[in-house]
């Protein structure tokens, strides 16, 4: 990726829907080759996807919580069969395998307290944990989506 690709990269990060005689403006390309640089994004698979962002706030689901797992079963199987369970939950919006002291971190978006009990009764009797614990975000400092392009 040269300068070119990387600012594309930064400006649809921010925002995806500006025409691509915008984006071409601000990166000092014509049209064309700006949209043909784009298209090279995606079929490379840099541009994985290009969606909106919606506010959890105004889908009544601004309570986070990052739930931790502990299993003693390292196997195969077992990820699989809790990868299925996780991709039947809405709720949980990331599903990380993590090394250290967690086994895995879900991060889960709610409407409050309540809803989150709901939930935590429906996970722990679909999967063998031998132990969860809960954490509830009380702010959020800073969130994005955009990825840093400095170390291509």
């Amino acid at each position: 990726m040269d300068k070119f690709d990387k600012k594309i990269l930064q400006l649809l990060q921010q925002d995806c829907t500006p025409a691509v005689s915008e984006i071409a403006k601000q990166v000092g390309l014509s049209t064309t080759p700006c949209w043909r640089r784009i298209q090279a994004l995606e079929k490379s698979g840099v541009i994985k996807g290009r969606v909106a962002i919606a506010d959890p706030e105004k889908l009544n689901v601004g309570l986070t919580v990052f739930v931790t797992i502990k299993t003693n079963q390292h196997n195969p199987q077992w990820l699989n069969d809790f990868r299925k369970v996780a991709n039947d939950f809405k709720e949980i919006v990331e599903f990380y395998r993590m090394s250290g002291e967690v086994d895995y971190l879900l991060r889960v978006v709610v409407p409050d307290m309540k809803a989150y009990d709901t939930f935590y009764r429906k996970l722990i009797t679909r999967a063998n944990f031998s132990d969860i614990s809960s954490s509830f975000a009380m702010e959020e400092i800073k969130y994005t989506t955009a990825l840093p392009v400095e170390y291509t």
